[in-house]
Order: C-alpha cells, then structure tokens, then sequence
C-alpha cells in the first residue's frame, strides 16, 4: 500500500511539474508573505479579503468537517480517492499544499494553513498549465514580483509589480472553481457554465460581479483610483448576494372559481443575476426549492405540491422523503449505513439542483467520490424556468379571496447533512431568494 501511494504520489508530481503546474511540496511556507504584512500598505483589501470567504477556505466550519471528517478518512481507505488528501487543499489552503503539509493541522492550531487562500497565493500566479483552468492547475511564482491587473503609478517600496492579464479574466477564477473528481467528472463548473453563457460573450467577467468597481486607493501610499478592484468576492455564503438572484412571478389562470373547481398556477422562475448556473460551485451541497402554498380568507393553508413534467431523474428534483448519502460510512466507519434524509423540504416541492452520485450510483455530498451526475435542473444565467400547480379547491372552501404565494428558498447545505454532521445552523440556515404572490376570488 505504502509503496502504491509512493508511485501515485511521484507520478502526479511529476505530471505537474511536466505540465509547468505548480505541485505538492514544491515551495515553503516561508516563500509566502502572510495576509497582514500585505495588509500594512493594502489596508482596505486586507479588511474586504479578511471578511470574505477566501480568507476562510480552510478554517471555514463546515470545510474543516467535510475535510477532516469525511475526505481524509476516506481518502486513506480508497486509492481512487487518495489523492483528495493533499488536493482539498490546493485551492483551499494552496500554501499549505505547496508546503507539503499534508494534512495540514487543524484550524484550531492555528497555523498558516489557517491563511486559506490569502493574498500572496493570487499575486503570486503567473498562469496555468495546459488549455483549461481546473483543479489548482496554477503555475506559481512567489517572490519580490507581485502579478497584478495594472502597473501602479507609484512605486511600490515593498515589491515589484508585473502585469497579468490573467488576473482581469474569468479563467483566473477557473483555476478553482472548476474541479474534476478523481472519476473524471466535472463537480464544480463555474467558470465552465460562465464561459458557455451569455456573459463571457459579452465580455462581462467573474470579478465583475465579485469585484466590483469603485473609486478607492489600492494602497495607502498610492493613488486613487476610479476604477479598484474590491476584494470584497461576495457569493453563495453572502445572504444579500443569493437574495433576488432569481425573479419569480405566478399566477392563475382563471380569477374567480368555485368551490370543487380545479385551478393551475403558472411561475415563472427568470435568472436575471447571475452569470453561471444557480445553484453552483458546490452542487452537492446546495439545495434550492420552491415552494407554492395558498391561504383562504379564513386563515387555511393548503400546501401546493408541483406538477411533474416527466423527465428522465426528475424524482431528484421533487422534494421526497428518500434517504441518500450512504457514502459518509466509509469514513465514519458505518458499516451499512442507511444514510439520512435526501433533501429535508415539504414533499412535492420543486428542487433545482444536480444530483452527484457515487461508484455505487447513491446520491451523494461527497463531491471527491462523485463517478456520474443526474440531471442538471438548475437554472442557467438569463434562463426561464416555468413550473405549474394544480390545485383542486376544496368542496368547503369559504368564499373570499384565495392568497396564493410562491417562494424561492436556498440552503448552503441540505439540513438532514447538516444536523446530522453537526455542521453549525448558519450552514443550513434558509435564505429567501425571492417571493411573489397572486390572489383569486372563491365565489359563494
């Protein structure tokens, strides 16, 4: 086994170093300026970085769980997977990776490891190898030349300063936020799903939306600028970022009914935000539903559960009450295990998601152990969604007005995982993406 992991090892270092990719124990820490000393003279990026989800790529409460819990013990009972040990931390602690701290300590040790993916890691990379940018396939270069998207009109004291265009572009983000398993299957495309849609067409680019413009010194000794860059990098774990992603309308088609009658809602689900697929990055993890329920004029609710339009996995896109993710046992040492429930919403809810699943053809979170992908029913950048509701009105319906509302509501990570890994409540919490309501007479 010990000398299976050695070939392993020595042939994917190898395969790095022959493709110019920066590999595993290729650098020391010590190659690396830390976050603060940055942050002396880059003041207001060093406090946007530091409150943003890239200074906790690695310290993250639920990233420490998946990693140490899940990945590690299971990368150290399968071969196929073994790889993953040291690879998590290529985008989520490069320096650590690059240090050939493997696994690094916990982020209670608070060692660099703890420094996730800080300044120096970006401004250190000169490219990547080969055609797409997937899997930390970065070439680095840490040193006194630091790559930016500009040349500064005045001197930096503490480094050089090279031009990189990369750093404008979405294919720099690509870098890590597209991801194949070790079964070759593509579990992260963000920048895959960005560079196939509309926007990239256009020209509008990641940082455009996650680095946004504003008039600001990029240093305090420097100038400003109209137009710096915010480290700010605002995504799927910012609340107000997912909020509005997606604009919803519904209505009936019918105003005034009878009590007995059969009314079908129509929702229109518009994707006007977003410049990749929603949910994305971590499928796995995410859940994003609707749910549909009417009140009548003396305070009933009536759950509306979606009509199904028929297509190949769509059982994996309405909420149920099926179990999943048997593939936690084999790091948690499980045998059998029956897994938990699959998706913890109303039953009959509409989920946009892609369900991953493992050699054994579970569902799965465990991105790592992903060998296939269901159906892809996310919703993609300036893409229409349109859902029905049948609804019967009830025999005893009181007259009045029958309030019907829609809502959109998205998880980080799906509950039953959540409480069953004892990942903290503000991972599970729901955010309300949108709303919208309509409303019918129910005649006497």
């Amino acid at each position: 086994m010990k000398l299976f992991k050695l070939i392993v090892f020595t042939f994917i270092f190898s395969f790095m170093c022959i493709n110019g990719q920066s590999g595993l124990g290729s650098f020391k820490y010590d190659d690396f300026k830390t976050p603060k000393y940055c942050g002396s003279c880059h003041t207001d990026f060093y406090q946007q970085w530091s409150q943003a989800m890239m200074s906790q790529a690695y310290t993250h409460e639920w990233d420490e769980i998946e990693y140490f819990k899940l990945a590690v013990p299971h990368a150290e009972k399968d071969e196929k997977v073994a790889e993953v040990k040291a690879g998590c931390n290529g985008c989520h602690s490069p320096i650590a990776f690059l240090a050939g701290d493997v696994p690094p300590p916990l982020p209670s040790k608070n060692s660099r490891a703890n420094e996730s993916v800080s300044c120096d890691v970006c401004h250190s990379i000169s490219g990547y190898a080969g055609d797409t940018p997937y899997n930390y396939n970065y070439i680095m270069k840490p040193g006194k030349t630091k790559f930016s998207s500009r040349k500064p009109e005045v001197e930096s004291p503490a480094h050089e300063i090279e031009v990189n265009p990369l750093l404008k572009s979405g294919d720099f983000c690509g870098i890590c936020h597209n991801e194949k398993s070790p079964y070759g299957v593509w579990v992260k495309s963000t920048q895959l799903e960005w560079k196939e849609g509309p926007y990239a067409k256009e020209g509008v680019q990641c940082q455009d939306c996650h680095m946004p413009k504003a008039e600001m010194k990029t240093a305090s000794m420097g100038n400003k600028y109209t137009d710096a860059r915010l480290h700010l990098f605002h995504g799927a774990h910012d609340p107000g970022k997912v909020r509005g992603a997606i604009e919803l309308r519904i209505n009936p088609d019918v105003k005034e009914v009878e009590p007995g009658s059969v009314v079908k809602f129509t929702v229109a689900l518009f994707n006007q935000k977003t410049g990749h697929k929603f949910p994305t990055g971590s499928v796995e993890d995410r859940i994003v539903w609707l749910h549909v329920e009417a009140v009548d004029s003396k305070g009933n609710v009536y759950h509306l559960p979606v009509d199904k339009k028929g297509f190949e996995g769509e059982e994996y896109t309405i909420g149920s009450n099926a179990l999943a993710y048997q593939d936690m046992g084999i790091a948690l040492n499980i045998p059998d295990f029956k897994g938990v429930q699959r998706d913890g919403i109303p039953i009959g809810d509409r989920i946009f998601r892609m369900p991953y699943f493992d050699p054994q053809g579970r569902m799965t979170i465990q991105q790592w152990n992903t060998a296939s992908l269901g159906v892809d029913y996310r919703i993609g950048p300036r893409e229409t969604k349109i859902e029905t509701f049948t609804f019967k009105i009830p025999d005893n319906a009181p007259p009045g007005k029958l309030k019907v509302t829609a809502t959109l509501n998205y998880q980080l990570l799906v509950k039953p995982v959540a409480d069953f890994l004892g990942v903290p409540e503000s991972e599970s919490q729901i955010v309300k993406v949108n709303e919208h309501s309509t409303e019918l007479t129910i005649l006497q």
